[in-house]
């Protein structure tokens, strides 16, 4: 368990938070677009995100 104060807890939720959203946008925008290339790039990214998130919850 990682001692981490009330502050670093809440910071910690907002940016798990942020990269969530971050995720749901990046799938929506791939699902939406026409151009191989760019839909590719959107699920790139979309996937670093959901990783991100992934380590930050390890955090918690």
């Amino acid at each position: 368990m990682h001692n981490l104060t009330e502050l670093e807890v809440e910071n910690l939720r907002h940016l798990i938070g942020g990269h969530g959203l971050i995720t749901k946008k990046l799938e929506f925008y791939a699902q939406n677009c026409q151009d191989p290339e760019l839909k590719s790039i959107f699920e790139r990214d979309a996937q670093a995100a959901t990783q991100a998130k992934q380590q930050l919850l390890s955090f918690l």
